[in-house]
C-alpha cells in the first residue's frame, strides 16, 4: 500500500514538473518576426495635431422689424453677401397693409396713390456680411419679435483641442482645414481666437478654438463638419524611416540590417516622430538598406518589446 501511494506520489510531481517545464518554454518564446527591405531616403516629416470642428458664423446677426407688418419685397437671397445700409427688403405696416388692401378693390389707380402717399419702410442691413437664413418670404405677416433675416459677418471653424494639446496651439498659427463635404479641397486658415473656459463631456476636457481661414469658399456651409490640422513643426530634406524600425534597446535606439545574409543591428540618433515616420540624425545614411518589420509580438512576460516602434501619438501625425 505504502508502494503505491509513493508511485502516486513521484508520478504526480513528474507531472507538474514536466508541465511547468513546458510553460516555461512557452512563455518564454516569442515569435520571428518578418521584415522587408528599406531603403532610407530624404523626405518631409510633419508634426500635427488633429482635431475636428464645425462651421459657424464668427458673429450672428438676427435682424427683427422695427414694427409689425408685411413683407412687400425681398431684394436679397440666402447666401448673398451685402454690405452695411444696404436694403434688403421693403415691408408695410400694419396699416399700410390694410389700406393697400382696401384700395386694391377699388383698381391699380388707387393703389398706386396710396403707394406715393404711404411709403414702405425699407429693412436694411445693419453690418457688412452674408445672409445665411431668410425667414420670410412676400406677402408674409410678422411682428417686432419675429426674426426675420440672419447674417454672418464671415465663417469660421470653432475645433474642439484636447487639454493635453491646448498648450501647442498659439494664435496665428498655421491651420489646414477639410471639410467632410469636399475632402479634397484643403482650405488654408490661421488660429484667430483660443477659449479661456473649458468644455468637459464624457470626462474629457477640451477647448474651443477658432480657426479663421483665409478665404471664405462659396461651397462652404454653416453647420458642415470639419477636419482641423494644427501644423506645429515641419522638416524637409531630412532622413526618414518608418517608425516601427526602430527599436529601444538599453536606453538607446537601433535598427536591424542584413550583412552576409546575418541580421545586426545598429545605433541611431532620432529627432522628430509623427508616428509614422521618424527622422535620423545620426547612424544612417541616404540610400543605405535597412530591415522593417512587418509584424512583431510582445512578449508574454511583460515589459517592453524591444521591437516595439518608438514616437508617435494619439493625435499626432
Amino acid at each position: 500500500m505504502k508502494n503505491k501511494k509513493l508511485v502516486i506520489t513521484i508520478f504526480s510531481v513528474l507531472t507538474v514538473g514536466c508541465a511547468f517545464f513546458f510553460y516555461r518554454k512557452s512563455n518564454n518564446k516569442q515569435i520571428e518576426s518578418k521584415y522587408t527591405e528599406y531603403t532610407v531616403a530624404k523626405g518631409k516629416i510633419d508634426l500635427n495635431i488633429l482635431s475636428t470642428g464645425v462651421v459657424q458664423p464668427q458673429n450672428k446677426l438676427e435682424i427683427k422689424p422695427p414694427i409689425a407688418g408685411r413683407v412687400e419685397k425681398i431684394i436679397v437671397k440666402e447666401g448673398e453677401f451685402v454690405h452695411k445700409n444696404q436694403i434688403i427688403a421693403w415691408m408695410s405696416s400694419i396699416e399700410r397693409a390694410a389700406l393697400l388692401d382696401a384700395a386694391r378693390s377699388k383698381g391699380a389707380l388707387s393703389v398706386k396713390e396710396w403707394e406715393d402717399l404711404y411709403p414702405a419702410t425699407p429693412i436694411i442691413a445693419p453690418i457688412n456680411g452674408t445672409i445665411i437664413k431668410r425667414n420670410v418670404e412676400s406677402g408674409q405677416t410678422f411682428n417686432t419679435a419675429d426674426s426675420i433675416f440672419t447674417m454672418s459677418d464671415r465663417l469660421i471653424v470653432k475645433a474642439q483641442v484636447d487639454e493635453t494639446d491646448i498648450a501647442k496651439v498659439k494664435l496665428k498659427q498655421k491651420v489646414s482645414i477639410t471639410l467632410d463635404a469636399y475632402a479634397d479641397q484643403p482650405l488654408e486658415a490661421t488660429v484667430d481666437k483660443i477659449a479661456f473656459d473649458a468644455t468637459t463631456i464624457n470626462n474629457v476636457t477640451t477647448y474651443i478654438v477658432d480657426v479663421l481661414p483665409r478665404a471664405v469658399p462659396e461651397f462652404m456651409r454653416s453647420g458642415m463638419t470639419a477636419n482641423v490640422t494644427f501644423q506645429l513643426l515641419s522638416k524637409e530634406n531630412v532622413l526618414v524611416v518608418p517608425s516601427s524600425a526602430v527599436f529601444l534597446k538599453e536606453g538607446k535606439n537601433y535598427v536591424n540590417y542584413l550583412v552576409d545574409k546575418k541580421q545586426n543591428e545598429k545605433e541611431v540618433v532620432v529627432g522628430l516622430s509623427d508616428g509614422r515616420q521618424i527622422e535620423i540624425n545620426n547612424g544612417l545614411n541616404e540610400n543605405e538598406k535597412i530591415l522593417v518589420p512587418e509584424f512583431h509580438l510582445e512578449s508574454k512576460k511583460g515589459g517592453a518589446n524591444p521591437f516595439s516602434p518608438i514616437g508617435g501619438g494619439r493625435r499626432m501625425r
